[in-house]
Order: C-alpha cells, then sequence, then structure tokens
C-alpha cells in the first residue's frame, strides 16, 4: 500500500460491508429493541459512551480515542492494514502505523460514532470496535486489543455496559460501583 489512507472501491466496499454484515449479523437501527445492533463477539467488551457527555474540554475523549487508537496500531503488524467503516458513507484502507505523526495523514473516522456507525476492522474481521451512535456505546473486540485498552478505558468510561454481549453478572455490578 503506497498511500496510508485508499478510500475502498465500490467493489471493496461492498465486499467489505456484505461481509461485516453476515459476520457480525448487523442490523442498524434507532429502536433501542435492536440493540446491540451487532453480535458481539465472544471477546468483546461494551461501554456506554455516556460518561463523556459532561466532558467540557473534551479531554475524556480525546484520551478515549488516543487509547483505542494505540491498542489497534499494537494489534496490527508494522505493514498490516485496518479498515475504516462509516456506514453508508466513504470508507477506508489504511496503515495505522503510518498516520500517527502530525506530518503524516490522520486516522480516517474515530471510534467515537459522531452521527453514524463507526467502525475499525482487522483484515481478519476479528479485532476491531464498532461505534454505536443511538445507543451511545463503544464495543471493542479481539482479545490482544482488550488486553491493551480494556483498563484504560473503563477508568475513561467506568464500568462495561456488556462483555461478551451480555450485560455483567449482578456481582460485577456491585463492584464497579464500590
Amino acid at each position: 500500500m503506497n498511500d496510508p489512507v485508499v478510500q475502498l472501491s465500490e467493489a471493496e466496499y461492498r465486499d467489505v460491508w456484505d461481509r461485516f454484515y453476515a459476520d457480525f449479523a448487523f442490523r442498524p437501527g434507532m429502536n433501542p429493541a435492536t440493540w446491540p445492533a451487532i453480535k458481539e463477539p465472544l471477546d468483546s467488551i461494551t461501554w456506554s459512551l455516556a460518561p463523556l457527555d459532561d466532558d467540557p474540554g473534551y479531554e475524556r475523549l480525546d484520551r478515549l480515542v488516543e487509547v483505542v487508537q494505540q491498542g489497534l496500531t499494537v494489534c496490527v503488524p508494522p505493514q498490516g492494514t485496518l479498515f475504516a467503516l462509516d456506514w453508508q458513507h466513504a470508507s477506508f484502507r489504511f496503515s495505522p502505523h503510518l498516520v500517527r505523526g502530525s506530518e503524516q495523514e490522520r486516522w480516517p473516522l474515530s471510534p467515537y460514532p459522531d452521527g453514524d456507525y463507526y467502525i475499525y476492522l482487522s483484515g481478519d474481521f476479528l479485532t476491531g470496535s464498532f461505534g454505536h451512535p443511538w445507543e451511545e456505546s463503544l464495543c471493542l473486540f479481539g482479545q490482544g486489543l482488550l488486553d491493551v485498552t480494556s483498563t484504560k478505558i473503563d477508568a475513561i468510561l467506568g464500568a462495561p455496559i456488556r462483555r461478551s454481549g451480555r450485560p455483567p453478572h449482578r456481582a460485577e455490578r456491585r463492584s464497579a460501583r464500590t
């Protein structure tokens, strides 16, 4: 890949989205009865983004973006790429190792879903993030990504709302409050 960020061709866009719909049983919608909008993988954790509502200087949001981007970069080999998917809009393939510096291109999109579903995916679809704009949630998946990010994200957003697609057990909720 010569350029660090490349917009997906129409054919690749269709192929990637078709596979995402199939692999994750993606069902977009604003109705809470249909959430979560994907079948969250077994090795996944989902957090509410509501704590960012009271973040006037965007410090926690900036830290969240930094932690997720660093985690995804660690999980991709130096020559590897990620997909950055924006539902019903242009989507990209990019090299996270080449888009981090001030003189380099920026990451396409953000882990924070700003009005649409924002998704980062490894080429094998086993590692990534799914930002749900209406549930106001962020799901990270892939054990390697969780290993390097979950403790830091807990500190930013608080206790998860789901693990492996399920609400935490009562004991976990109680310990998170104490």
